[in-house]
């Protein structure tokens, strides 16, 4: 009888430390950016068109393939030029593993988490970070697979996803802090906003709390750098152009989505300047409604612009179209209510990849 007693406690405490565990692994699964929950039978059938648009479009790529490259390059180049295609075309993956992790969580189809896997485990075991930010742009689309994912993903795929970002962000927080100040050039205008982006997705994404703290250093030292107290940013003052102005404000509206999941509100986090990110939105306000217009890239001054001007690239003349800050304003919405007008006068719906990630405009 006492031998029965000793193994009932045994049993008891083992299934004590593997409930602690899976308690343990849960709370690094806390999600990022993403609030929706899986959706019930009820409302799979009864979801909005854009949702189920973004599951059609992922079951048609179940079984296809990773393209992992090693290296990206589109930075700077013209269409043709060096692996700017290559890169393009394998880019999709990303992209594609974002949405297969929505369509995931909406369905709950075992199907498009093992492509999640499947895809993550090729690129955070092929993909070596260049550091070079707007190359990686589009990893924030891995970083947010692998939030939604985490916790349901085979141990080696976790570890190496795991492994990746916290190579990335250590790299970007580096390469930022060795830099002399005041930061110059690409550390001050839309090259920053894409790399305080990524560090502050991955930093909240693995949950470290050293990496968090750096970024929000970086996000405030950031909005100082690019913002003028008036809303307006260097990059407009240096090229002259309102599509830069949205390079400017995506990432870092979207870096603050991630801390706002995590009870911090980067909204109006104020400059030693006086800049915040609430006030570059408003500046940016009456071009999108069009109640002031502007022709883009006429006083630029970087030459590319005139290069891409004169391959007859769409966007690089004439006047701003407003449309172009649509997902601007349906990400800025979800960190505050008073931007979906803007949103919904830009575009009636969200992107379907944020219509299942952030389903409810911010209260």
């Amino acid at each position: 009888m006492a031998r029965k007693v000793r193994e009932m406690k045994r049993t008891s405490r083992f299934t004590a430390m593997a409930l602690l565990c899976m308690c343990s692994l849960s709370a690094h699964a806390v999600m990022n950016l993403c609030a929706a929950p899986a959706m019930q039978t009820s409302e799979r059938t009864n979801a909005d068109p854009g949702v189920k648009a973004l599951v059609k479009m992922v079951q048609s790529h179940v079984n296809d393939q990773p393209k992992a490259r090693a290296h990206l390059h589109t930075e700077g180049t013209l269409p043709h030029e060096g692996i700017r295609d290559e890169s393009i075309d394998a880019e999709k993956d990303l992209s594609l593993m974002r949405d297969a992790a929505l369509a995931w969580r909406a369905t709950g189809d075992e199907r498009y988490l093992r492509l999640v896997g499947r895809f993550l485990f090729a690129w955070t075991t092929t993909y070596q970070p260049s550091f070079n930010p707007i190359d990686e742009i589009n990893f924030e689309s891995l970083i947010l697979a692998y939030d939604m994912t985490a916790s349901a993903l085979p141990v080696k795929t976790r570890n190496a996803a795991n492994a990746f970002i916290t190579k990335m962000v250590d790299g970007y927080i580096a390469d930022i802090d060795k830099q002399p100040r005041p930061l110059t050039g690409t550390y001050r205008n839309n090259w920053q906003s894409h790399r305080v982006k990524l560090v502050a997705m991955g930093a909240f994404t693995i949950d470290d709390r050293k990496m968090i703290n750096a970024a929000q250093r970086l996000f405030v030292e950031h909005i100082g750098d690019n913002i003028a107290p008036d809303g307006s940013t260097v990059d407009f003052a240096e090229r002259d152009a309102l599509r830069y102005v949205t390079y400017d404000l995506q990432p870092l509206v979207t870096a603050a989505l991630a801390a706002r999941r995590h009870n911090r509100n980067w909204l109006p986090e104020r400059a030693p300047s006086g800049a915040t990110l609430a006030v570059a939105l408003n500046w940016l306000t009456p071009y999108a409604l069009g109640t002031q217009t502007h022709n883009e890239f006429v006083h630029s001054s970087v030459p590319f612009d005139a290069k891409r001007r004169e391959a007859g690239l769409p966007g690089f003349s004439g006047q701003w179209d407003p449309k172009n800050a649509a997902e601007l304003f349906h990400l800025a919405a979800r960190l505050d209510g008073r931007y979906a007008p803007v949103a919904l006068r830009l575009a009636p719906a969200p992107p379907a990849w944020l219509a299942v990630c952030l389903p409810l405009p911010a209260r």
